[in-house]
């Protein structure tokens, strides 16, 4: 049998993922019952040869709410983590460092291979062994990398600096047929040879913990089945079960990782990110983009991609199924938000969609309220933290005295924002008199109100609201 049939049209794996659109809804039912919201840090490190995952603690009620866990990589210069796949879908954010990773989707041709001439030249006159596999991508910092669920992938660290991946899993994904946890199934090394260490905050719960402390999946296989299954002895299907690697599931190459890849260009790069500006919305041409040759990987860090700017105040840019389009399959989405010095993103919140807030740089007072008008969270969230924005929560950022980054990953692949004040707000929407009777307020006074603020998105601060910033976090 051909393997072109797996090779389907986003559009039509998108129909068969339709029957489950409401399972994140059933599942999550009672779980955002969240009087207190709280920034959350990492509670386990699992150390590897060549690298560290840092888990947060998936049983948190916040992230039982959103349905969603995080996972962060610190990988080594020349280290490479294992090939692994989930039973969810993942967006990673690429926090620093570059390299290259790999996606493996069983059907799909192997369309990067090796010249004959080429490999002689390595292993001597008369050789005829080639090598041939499926497509390898870059990245570098600013990436958001998207990752189908039950897809196989691995990525290495090329560069000369730590490479920091930041991976957002989502458990309540209509892609996962299984229960809310997230499980990842390593299919090389021991990752249980990694070393555990806690953190301050208790930990997360064994479950969690065990896909990085548990064996490969060949590991529970009978040897002699393994080895036929294979065409190989039982030695290399030993060296496949992988129960004498003491690595951990990030390990060092040490002569560097060496693949079958076109050269890493970065004028040719920027050229593609120009064409592609402007372009929204399916381009159905008759040769639809098929999970084979989907795009994975686009840049969220570069000015010049932003969808809102300010000079005086910051820039904030987004990527969906809009501008990616193999989102549409993974239901995520994700954006990319810088403030300056004083400065604030309006009030806010998201119509269709759980966000996970991720902090990359510096820090800001946030304040998220809730349907009762209540603040369940106000306080300074700080770099390497991470704050979960239920659906439909109001939120507002202020950046005070520096400057504010962050990346936001949303359980929707066309997340919407609402805003409550500025040109395209809700209130901006109400005629005068509503605002005027709404609020007790004059006329002039809900003119003021609705009209005050020409900006979209991000407002730069008057000097007194950044004092009164100041004493009421104080």
């Amino acid at each position: 049998m051909g393997s072109s049939w797996l090779c389907f049209s986003l559009s039509f794996l998108l129909v068969l993922h339709g029957t489950f659109a409401q399972q994140r809804y059933q599942q999550q039912q009672g779980q955002c019952q969240l009087n207190r919201l709280n920034p959350q840090e990492p509670t386990v490190r699992i150390q590897a040869e060549a690298g560290v995952t840092e888990l947060w603690d998936k049983n948190n009620q916040q992230f039982q709410c959103a349905g969603v866990s995080l996972v962060r990589h610190v990988i080594q210069s020349r280290g490479m983590l294992l090939p692994s796949y989930l039973n969810t879908p993942l967006l990673a954010y690429v926090e620093q460092g570059r390299g290259f990773f790999g996606i493996m989707n069983s059907g799909c041709p192997e369309t990067f291979q090796s010249s004959q001439q080429f490999q002689q030249g390595e292993r001597g006159a008369g050789s005829r062994f080639q090598d041939r596999h499926q497509k390898i991508g870059q990245f570098k910092q600013g990436d958001i990398i998207a990752f189908p669920a039950g897809a196989a992938h691995w990525a290495y660290n090329e560069g000369n600096e730590e490479l920091v991946l930041v991976c957002f899993e989502d458990s309540g994904n209509s892609a996962n047929q299984l229960d809310q946890n997230s499980r990842r199934f390593f299919i090389a090394g021991n990752p249980q040879q990694g070393e555990q260490q806690q953190g301050q905050q208790g930990g997360a719960r064994s479950f969690q913990k065990e896909q990085f402390q548990s064996g490969n999946v060949f590991r529970g296989f009978e040897l002699e089945l393994l080895a036929e299954a294979f065409g190989v002895s039982k030695e290399t299907a030993r060296k496949l079960q992988g129960e004498e690697d003491q690595r951990g599931h990030i390990v060092n190459i040490d002569q560097g990782l060496r693949v079958v890849r076109p050269p890493f260009s970065q004028e040719q790069e920027e050229r593609e990110e120009r064409q592609e500006q402007g372009q929204y919305g399916p381009r159905a041409n008759g040769i639809e983009e098929t999970i084979c040759s989907a795009k994975l990987r686009q840049n969220i860090d570069n000015p010049a991609r932003a969808d809102v700017y300010n000079p005086q105040a910051g820039r904030f840019t987004t990527v969906n199924s809009l501008t990616l389009p193999i989102l549409s399959f993974l239901r995520l989405s994700a954006a990319r938000g810088v403030l300056y010095r004083n400065s604030i993103m309006a009030p806010h919140w998201w119509t269709n969609a759980h966000s996970v807030i991720y902090v990359t740089k510096g820090e800001a007072r946030i304040q998220i309220v809730d349907h009762r008008g209540q603040a369940v969270l106000d306080d300074r969230v700080r770099q390497g933290q991470v704050v979960i924005v239920p659906q439909n929560f109001a939120v507002v950022k202020h950046a005070e005295n520096e400057i504010f980054e962050w990346v936001v990953f949303n359980t929707n692949d066309n997340a919407m924002i609402n805003t409550l004040s500025g040109r395209t707000s809700a209130i901006r929407g109400l005629p005068v008199d509503v605002i005027a009777n709404s609020y007790q307020i004059t006329r002039e006074e809900a003119r003021r109100l609705k009209f005050n603020r020409e900006e979209t998105l991000l407002f730069s601060c008057s000097e007194k609201s950044s004092q009164y910033g100041r004493v009421a976090a104080a």
